[in-house]
């Protein structure tokens, strides 16, 4: 077994875990991790394994002790309400169906309707920062916008924002490797409690419809066929979830990027027109989301190796997107006018390529081109700091001034 072994607890992975993905990539692509799961770093073989039709269900992992004692931590007294039943975890026909019905009303037409509410949200928070002049970016942008454009989208009724704001950030821990009981825990508890808020606000919705979000999935048939109310949860909580945390990662790593290359700064200052291609290599450059998962329900073979069924397949998003023998030499290398940037995985691919992709470039192409055209000094104003996050990985800090 190789000793280059995919360590995401490494000195300084935290900080710039790109190098550690080129040791892995050279040293041993397709890896049998000694604790049970195998990780696939290049190119070829995530895009292979994502487009694989292997599953998402973890009724098919063969037993594992670590993992197993994890899942009785979180699921505690109750049932895990979130995990399971999204579209995420689920296989076809299961996730054919579930899809489908959130696919009817999560559509390009409604998300593009959203760019003047995204625009005067972005632009009241400029107005903000502009009063400010030193700010902290994620604070004043990249994590109240996301919250506020899905929150508005589904039409929550009214709630605690700051309790709701804890609890996703809490559940989103999920999606990294856990191995604290007390962290399972909390998990656990911040599922149940958010189920809850969720069955509370789909009853008040059903009271009151409107023209929003969760009405329409509510609504929502296909064939015949409606989410039940479990159903609607777990997808509420899928959107809610994934519809925020990933975005903040892209705002705020975008900005991190832009003003770590001054250059490429400067080139889209430049050339606005830039914008939409340059979100995509943002994307590229510092993926918001750095993993995927799938598991083998029987043996797989990828790039010579044989997976043997009921095994974790951990797929390096991040990795692949800076793999030089798809990217060329320059993959470590920013560049906004990339010509196949949109190539990257950073929204999966496969069936389970990301349902929000388009929602997430919409407000990525507003914040970050509207950022850079209201403020030509922007610059860093002290360290950046990072989440901590193996698979979420984002600035949690980014102190800029105007």
């Amino acid at each position: 077994m190789t000793e280059t072994l995919f360590n995401p607890f490494a000195p300084g992975f935290d900080q710039n875990p790109y190098p550690h993905y080129a040791e892995l990539r050279a040293a041993d692509a397709v890896q049998e991790h000694p604790l049970g799961f195998w990780y696939v770093s290049r190119f070829e073989d995530v895009t292979t394994l994502l487009r694989s039709g292997l599953s998402v269900e973890p009724r098919h992992l063969a037993p594992h002790p670590v993992r197993d004692e994890m899942r009785k931590a979180a699921a505690g007294d109750g049932d895990w309400r979130l995990g399971g039943l999204s579209m995420l975890d689920r296989d076809p026909p299961d996730h054919t169906r579930l899809r489908g019905l959130v696919a009817k009303v999560f559509t390009p037409r409604a998300i593009n309707a959203l760019a003047p509410n995204i625009t005067a949200l972005v632009d009241a928070a400029l107005d903000r920062m502009a009063d400010l002049g030193r700010f902290d970016v994620v604070d004043e942008l990249a994590f109240p916008l996301p919250f506020a454009v899905i929150t508005d989208m589904m039409g929550m009724p009214p709630t605690d924002e700051a309790r709701l704001r804890e609890l996703t950030g809490t559940l989103v821990r999920s999606l990294e490797p856990v191995v604290d009981p007390e962290l399972a825990a909390r998990i656990g508890e911040s599922d149940r409690e958010f189920a809850r808020l969720t069955a509370d606000a789909i009853a008040w919705k059903r009271a009151n419809p409107a023209d929003d979000l969760l009405t329409a999935l509510i609504a929502a048939e296909h064939e015949g066929d409606v989410l039940s109310d479990d159903e609607l949860i777990a997808q509420v909580g899928l959107l809610y979830v994934a519809g925020h945390e990933t975005t903040v990662n892209l705002i705020s790593n975008g900005v991190v990027a832009l003003l770590r290359n001054p250059d490429q700064l400067a080139a889209l200052r430049a050339d606005p027109s830039l914008i939409d291609n340059a979100v995509e290599e943002l994307l590229r450059y510092d993926s918001p989301v750095q993993l995927s998962r799938r598991i083998t329900t029987s043996a797989f073979e990828l790039a010579g190796r044989e997976i043997p069924a009921g095994i974790f397949v951990i797929a390096g998003l991040a990795s692949a997107n800076h793999d030089p023998d798809f990217w060329g030499p320059d993959a470590g290398e920013l560049r906004l006018d990339r010509p196949n940037a949109r190539h990257h995985v950073s929204f999966g691919a496969g069936p389970h390529h990301c349902l929000g992709a388009a929602l997430a470039r919409l407000e990525g192409r507003i914040a970050l081109g509207r950022l850079v055209e209201r403020f030509p000094n922007l610059a860093l104003d002290g360290p950046v700091e990072w989440n901590g996050r193996i698979n979420l990985r984002g600035a949690a800090k980014v102190p800029v001034t105007v």
